[in-house]
């Protein structure tokens, strides 16, 4: 009897195998072939899917190779597997939680359950709450302990509390209050607060703590120099800290000792992972930045993506078909890595971004039921704006040895147009997806004139994959779709390798070892018992610790006498 899909092992199922065989067949196959027998191949493979237009002609894929992958989504139950998130199953399976994301841009009046209740009306409470709160930040009535209003806000968070703030409110700067200043804390290096706040007044900033359990290290380690820095510069006033902070939280006897005032907490919900978590109350940053109606446009954008998902046929699927090219790409073609490359400034962070979400989410080693996998799981996603990294790395991808395919996005409009530039970048966008799909042959450089020694230097062997992704404008709702589609790859990625893309335990290890290590270098005394390495790391750090000018004895070698 055949096995059930999450049971078989990946690579021996019969359209994995069939996957397998037609690769060995095609694998030489160049795009300039694909295209010249297919004239209207770059017509053909596209697709639109909300306010986004897809072109996907230049990926390494015949009719037959796009059947393939679709028949594996189906051997792998994708259509299942989204419709147990959408009906609030608990499908991250290690920590027993629904993943409800969609919950969180559902618009009002829904339905999404979680544990047989309704979450809509929860979710929409805490954006009301988030709206008044905005609105009396961006109006001025809410005052400072002194009598000011907030002219700076100042977001402390890390991981998925932080990346989504700071990528958003980068991507929307276009729509942000300029009379607010917007700065963003997480790193544990005391000099991203220091120069965060190094220009700003005390009485004029407001503090947003954001940490689920209220004692994450890293944040909390700001957040408690962020009451101290404020209270200093205010008088010494502890009474200060109920003006100047709020918290995203659900701890709230936590957020009451730091001196918070609970009515300013506002809460998530554990069905809802950080890096999924910036269009819930992680977003306050980008809802004061932006405004109410703005954001819920970018809301509107994640909802209208999640339709297209939830109902769409596969072959007309965008998130689905990005997520199978990426499949092939990685599983059959060997590429370990994405290039993100947005040809549009304010999306700068957007590849920062899409790494914690992709890589976090589905860089697993075990199947759903502990097994370790027979099968590549996630590439490594990396990138940066264009036209900078056309003088940077575009070297490599266009003539080194690695596989890179690569994901261009762009505009139609700029938001800011001067002069020729957005016909100059958008030029750049077209050529390079071109020359990496068509590259140029040895003839092609012989009749240019070039010399035969030089002939091996100036060819490019094309056949390099990428999608290239178009909008209208960088708009709220179109960023919300954005975001989406990328959530939604990386579901469809998870369900084909069957893994559990919910869950993050390989961020645990570390910082546990760290709280051992903590105490012995503050403390600087008493046996170290790591590896050796480790060990003579503390030991050195404990001597140079000592010659900055603190007192605190330096430990010898194991086994040496002081």
């Amino acid at each position: 009897m055949t096995k059930p899909p999450s049971l078989q092992r990946l690579t021996q199922r019969p359209a994995w195998k069939d996957l397998a065989a037609h690769c060995d067949e095609v694998r030489n196959l160049h795009l300039r072939t694909l295209f010249a027998d297919d004239p209207g191949r770059g017509e053909r493979l596209t697709l639109t899917a909300v306010d986004l237009f897809l072109d996907y002609s230049k990926n390494r894929v015949s009719d037959q190779t796009l059947d393939l992958l679709l028949r594996l989504a189906k051997a792998s139950d994708l259509e299942g597997r989204i419709e147990a998130m959408f009906r609030g199953e608990r499908i991250n399976a290690t920590e027993g939680r629904s993943v409800m994301h969609v919950a969180l841009r559902a618009p009002k009046g829904s339905t999404m359950l979680v544990d047989g209740q309704n979450v809509v009306p929860e979710v929409q409470a805490v954006l009301e709450k988030m709206t008044g709160f905005s609105m009396r930040i961006r109006s001025g009535q809410w005052k400072g302990h002194t009598g000011k209003p907030i002219r700076n806000v100042v977001n402390i968070g890390i991981g998925g509390s932080d990346l989504g703030p700071v990528m958003a409110y980068d991507a929307l700067m276009h729509y942000s209050e300029r009379g607010l200043t917007f700065r963003f804390v997480s790193n544990l290096d005391g000099s991203d607060f220091v120069e965060a706040t190094r220009d700003l007044d005390p009485a004029e900033t407001l503090f947003i703590v954001a940490s689920k359990t209220f004692s994450t290290l890293e944040t909390m380690t700001n957040a408690q120099s962020a009451r101290d820095w404020l209270v200093s510069g205010l008088g010494g006033d502890d009474r200060a800290v109920a003006s100047h902070f709020v918290a995203v939280s659900t701890n709230a006897e936590k957020v009451s000792a730091f001196g918070i005032d609970t009515a300013n907490m506002f809460g998530f919900w554990d069905w809802v992972g950080g890096r999924y978590s910036m269009d819930s109350a992680i977003g306050l940053s980008t809802m004061l930045a932006v405004g109410p109606e703005h954001f819920r446009s970018l809301l509107q954008g994640f909802h209208r993506m999640d339709e297209h998902f939830r109902t769409a046929p596969f072959s007309k699927n965008m998130p689905v078909l990005m997520g199978l090219l990426s499949i092939w790409n990685n599983n059959f073609l060997g590429a370990q890595t994405v290039a993100v490359l947005p040809y549009e400034q304010y999306l700068k962070r957007f590849p920062a971004y899409l790494q914690q979400l992709t890589m976090e989410s589905n860089g697993k080693r075990v199947t759903l039921d502990g097994r370790p996998v027979d099968h590549q799981t996630s590439p490594i996603y990396w990138g940066e704006p264009g036209t900078n990294g056309q003088h940077s790395f575009y070297q490599l991808i266009h003539q080194g040895t690695r596989l890179i395919p690569c994901d261009f996005i762009a505009f139609d409009h700029a938001l800011g147009p001067l002069g020729r530039h957005h016909d100059l970048l958008l030029a750049n966008v077209f050529a390079q997806a071109g020359a990496l799909a068509f590259g140029k042959t040895a003839e092609e450089v012989k009749a240019e004139g070039t010399p035969d020694s030089l002939v091996p230097h100036r060819v490019f062997e094309g056949n390099r994959p990428s999608n290239v992704i178009l909008a209208d404008r960088l708009t709220p709702e179109v960023l919300g779709q954005l975001i989406a589609l990328y959530e939604h790859i990386v579901f469809v990625q998870g369900a084909i390798w069957n893994i559990d893309s919910f869950d993050q335990w390989g961020v645990e290890l570390g910082k546990a070892l760290a709280q051992r290590i903590i105490p012995e270098l503050e403390d600087g005394t008493g046996p170290l018992d790591h590896d050796s390495s480790t060990n003579n790391l503390i030991r050195r750090y404990r001597r140079s610790k000592g010659r900055r000018g603190s007192r605190i004895p330096i430990s010898p070698p194991d086994g040496e006498t002081p």
